[in-house]
């Protein structure tokens, strides 16, 4: 007997909306003030292919593609929802992704590996597990912090609007918005499990680069080895990563996988949020518009012919 074939289907919250990835093509809806939903799509590309086939590889590959095409649709959903006069040019859009890039590596990378090395300068162990707390509170600290701003919190309703839509994707139901009242609003497969898997990996393997890799003789040099240890492996941190929550998220009827990624899911308590009626509406037509099937709402690209 064949075995059937896996199409996953995924996405993330923007401003006011919801974009969506299936095998199909990227479709993001949003709805506008005058309460209009709005959608465009476009078609994914297969220049990836063979990478998105390799283990390990293709966890880096989703990464940067997610982050390109993310704020992209991020741009596009602010000025539908009118939340911003101008759209951005494409230089700005690299600009604005390199800053935020910066910014995350030095907040949640940099910062704790600077930090631990310089309070328990002669003890790798001790510098170590300062790291990996300063890490996690940090990011614990981030997330609770934004979620406490108003339109942050409607972000995380949009999110967890896609999570719903997505379960009812999964579970071979009519793709319409009523049937996702049900469903949970926390995933396996969410980028807030995801990247507390990417802290935890980051914690071991940094860990035990820093027990094994020859020690420079000043203090100052083994900042510098620290830091660009963090940025060289970032890449095996991020693939590895995503191995894993892609193994767990398929094996979460097994009770030690579960109990795994606990955690991760109890993060999206803060994250997700209940929708309401209207936003799991939005959530389920850029899910359809993404399988390219039939929706109730504008296409911007005939709206702007």
């Amino acid at each position: 007997m064949e075995k059937e074939k896996i199409v996953s289907v995924g996405g993330q919250a923007v401003i006011e909306g919801v974009m969506m990835k299936s095998p199909e093509g990227i479709a993001t809806a949003v709805r506008r003030k005058d309460g209009q939903i709005v959608y465009r799509k476009k078609t994914v590309s297969k220049s990836n292919a063979k990478l998105m086939k390799i283990p390990f590889i293709r966890g880096v590959v989703i990464l940067l593609e997610s982050l390109f095409v993310g704020t992209g649709e991020l741009t596009f959903a602010a000025n539908q929802a009118g939340e911003e006069e101008e759209e951005l040019t494409k230089p700005q859009l690299i600009l604005t992704l390199t800053v935020s890039l910066l910014f995350g590596m030095g907040l949640f990378i940099i910062l704790p590996s600077i930090i631990g090395g310089v309070v328990f300068r002669n003890s790798t162990a001790l510098s170590s597990v300062l790291e990996g707390l300063l890490r996690v509170i940090i990011f614990l600290s981030y997330i609770y912090l934004i979620s406490r701003n108003k339109e942050i919190k409607r972000v995380f309703q949009y999110h967890g609007a896609e999570h719903k839509s997505i379960y009812v994707f999964e579970n071979k139901e009519e793709l319409e918005f009523e049937n996702a009242k049900k469903y949970t609003t926390l995933h396996p497969r969410c980028g807030t499990s995801f990247l507390f898997i990417v802290m935890m990996v980051s914690i071991l393997i940094y860990s035990t680069l820093d027990v094994i890799i020859p020690k420079p003789d000043t203090h100052l040099m083994r900042i510098l080895l620290k830091v660009g240890i963090r940025f060289g492996f970032m890449p095996i941190v991020a693939g590895l990563s995503y191995e894993i929550q892609k193994y767990s998220s398929r094996h979460m009827d097994n009770p030690l996988i579960s109990l795994l990624a606990l955690p991760g899911l109890k993060l999206q308590n803060i994250t997700t949020q209940e929708p309401d009626e209207s936003q799991l509406e939005v959530g389920m037509t850029a899910l359809r518009a993404s399988l390219n099937m039939e929706v109730n709402a504008i296409n911007i690209e005939e709206e702007q012919k």
